[in-house]
């Protein structure tokens, strides 16, 4: 897609001033998750002149010195940048490395140009986060989290509700951007090309097929497999054909030729699907597509459309699951740290990271190695033992205060999960136990 340098100038002036603003680091990258740091003199004299367009916080910069590891936030940066246009609103969500970042796309012909990237920051203080865990997942050695945990001083602090708020203001800042790019700016080489491979298989089926030749359901099967592997530009050329074939047999019948491509619709979003996309940004997108068919009124603005809709769906094809993964559980985690004291069942956790019970489960046991209940009683016993070593507090009330419904089935866990009761602990500390 040719990408206008005026436009890319005015991305990167909203970002210097979202960054001086709000004094929150932000930054630029493309549809593939890359930074935008190359490319015309222009526009790397504007990166260069802007406050913290690039992610070079100390954190951050030891951090993709390693190419792996770099590689890695990019795929986290992109895959935000997917959720949020899932949700229709900025995405705040950890990095993996523990870092709080927020991102918005800015869109084109509902292909994602650009995304605004904020970050990082902590949302609690630098002892009470889940980093050096995190670290220590991510194979970091005890010397490397050692220099992390001095750099991640430097990082700052933001209160949560402020994040929400500096979240809503990059997803309106990026809402507006998304209208630069007008139909007059519709790239018109890749339009006319399509136009004209269409006409020729139109052509070709007039002279070979007479006008009785079936579907061609194999290049429907082709096409598929080709959405599966993210193969745009094969995709491209078999769908040309499809519609050829659809234009020639429906003549200039609009609404049923808007019937053939509604059915085209569906097909290429299964094959996203099974080609590993996210089910629910696909079947967000279908809903949005499909109901954008109805503004289009000619066979050329359909084609054109139905090309952009494939080439999104495509885009949808990255293997992310990692992410995903990552994401999810650092959410779950954080979560159950500041609610262990409440009540917290499985279905409300799950609801929490937007998936099912049952799947929620099986993901949370792979990733942590042990299911989520005994995960929350082992988060309940290691707050208990901070109350445990206050006297004037007794079994029953410290078992209220970590989220225990009773203190006999406190008492219990407790002794599974540290070895000893509660009371031994404390007398091993030559507290009194009441």
């Amino acid at each position: 897609m040719v990408i206008l340098m005026n436009n890319l100038q005015e991305i990167i002036k909203v970002c210097r001033a979202y960054a001086n603003s709000t004094e929150i680091p932000a930054f630029i990258i493309d549809e593939q998750g890359k930074l935008v740091t190359e490319g015309e003199a222009t526009v790397r004299k504007a990166l260069l002149h802007s406050r913290s367009i690039t992610p070079d916080n100390p954190f951050c910069h030891f951090i993709h010195t390693s190419p792996e590891r770099r590689e890695e936030c990019y795929k986290a940066h992109l895959y935000g940048s997917y959720q949020a246009e899932k949700f229709g609103e900025a995405y705040v969500f950890f990095c993996p490395f523990g870092l709080i970042h927020w991102v918005s796309p800015i869109l084109n012909d509902y292909h994602i140009q650009h995304s605004l990237v904020a970050g990082p920051v902590l949302m609690s203080k630098p002892e009470d986060t889940l980093i050096e865990e995190i670290l220590r997942k991510n194979g970091l050695t005890e010397e490397e989290i050692v220099t992390l945990r001095e750099k991640m001083m430097k990082v700052p602090f933001v209160h949560p509700r402020r994040v929400n708020d500096l979240a809503i203001l990059l997803s309106s800042l990026t809402a507006s951007l998304s209208n630069l790019n007008k139909k007059k700016h519709l790239d018109k080489r890749e339009y006319f090309e399509q136009q004209s491979s269409i006409s020729r298989w139109v052509q070709e089926y007039k002279s070979t097929k007479g006008g009785d030749g079936p579907y061609p359901l194999s290049k429907e099967r082709k096409l598929t497999a080709l959405i599966r592997r993210g193969d745009k530009a094969g995709a491209q050329e078999v769908l040309n054909e499809i519609l050829g074939y659809i234009f020639f047999s429906q003549g200039n019948n609009l609404e049923l030729i808007k019937t053939r491509v509604i059915e085209l619709v569906v097909v290429l979003s299964r094959a996203a699907v099974e080609g590993g996309a996210e089910i629910g940004t696909i079947f967000g997108l279908n809903h949005r597509f499909l109901w954008d068919i109805t503004d289009l009124s000619t066979i050329d603005e359909i084609a054109f459309w139905l090309s952009k809709v494939m080439a999104r769906f495509t885009d949808c094809v990255f293997n992310l699951v990692n992410v995903k993964n990552v994401d999810i559980i650092y959410r779950a985690v954080s979560f159950l740290r500041e609610n262990y004291m409440n009540q917290i069942s499985l279905e409300r956790i799950a609801k929490e990271v937007h998936l099912s019970p049952a799947y929620f489960s099986k993901l949370f046991k792979d990733e942590m190695k042990c299911n989520f209940n005994t995960y929350l009683n082992t988060l309940r016993v290691e707050y208990s033992k901070e109350f445990l070593l206050n006297k004037d507090l007794s079994l029953a009330v410290i078992a209220g205060l970590v989220g225990f419904e009773d203190q006999s089935y406190f008492t219990k866990v407790f002794k599974k999960l540290a070895g000893t009761s509660p009371g031994e602990y404390r007398r091993l500390r030559g507290l009194e136990t009441i």
